[in-house]
């Protein structure tokens, strides 16, 4: 009797690790949309309210940290249970991470409200959106510890490289040719960054579902994976 209470005890943990881990994921991708969002309307009180949230995300990693100690020192996983555990305490950290990334591109909509506009600004959103469905998915592979998808994370990050590689020589033309947009280009190379390490860190996440759903380590980027068009 007191080891079924043991074992409903540790999958109630489980189930709320991952409810934290899930919460958490949400919070970034609408912190990403509404970060874009703001910068392309040039919504300073939006992008405010961004930063403001991180607070929230702060605070869950810290929640997930405290539990995934507790599971540990208390229930003793092992094997796949304890892949779980630390899959779901280093998600969290990365997680966070990219909420900070949000909140750095919120923060450059004030910087660019006294500046002017340039057309490079419109690819912005295009970039944003694979990073967000990258954030997305990979969080969904984790709720559903679905390697495949995790592995088609990892090819899209590729697709997200070569979109930053792009708008990186569209921006640097544009500077090169009207030096008065340098100052409004490099705020925009800022963003754009923040874009491309967002992609970074899900793909960092994909390979911990990948691990904690096969017990093996993704080590080969170049795995050919059928990825859908999104346009």
């Amino acid at each position: 009797m007191a080891e079924n209470h043991t074992v409903k005890a540790f999958d109630e943990d489980i189930s709320k690790l991952r409810g934290l881990i899930a919460e958490m994921g949400g919070l970034a991708e609408v912190a990403i949309a509404d970060a874009v969002d703001a910068l392309s309307r040039r919504d300073e009180a939006k992008a405010q309210l961004v930063v403001a949230a991180d607070a929230k995300l702060d605070a869950l990693e810290a929640e997930v940290d405290q539990l995934a100690i507790r599971i540990i020192a208390l229930r003793a996983p092992m094997a796949d249970d304890l892949r779980d555990v630390i899959a779901a305490l280093k998600i969290s950290g990365v997680v966070e991470r990219i909420g900070d990334y949000a909140k750095n591109i919120a923060k450059r909509v004030k910087e660019l409200n006294s500046k002017g506009s340039i057309e490079p600004l419109t690819l912005i959103p295009a970039m944003a959106d694979i990073a967000q469905g990258m954030v997305r998915d990979v969080l969904n592979a984790y709720a559903a510890r679905d390697s495949q998808l995790a592995m088609e994370v990892i090819a899209r990050d590729e697709k997200l490289d070569n979109f930053y590689n792009s708008l990186f020589r569209n921006l640097v033309s544009h500077m090169m040719e009207n030096p008065a947009t340098i100052s409004t280009a490099a705020h925009l190379l800022f963003v754009a960054r923040n874009l491309e390490r967002i992609g970074d860190h899900a793909t960092n996440v994909a390979e911990m579902v990948y691990y904690a759903a096969t017990g093996s380590y993704f080590t080969d980027r170049t795995v050919q994976v059928r990825i859908e068009d999104d346009e």
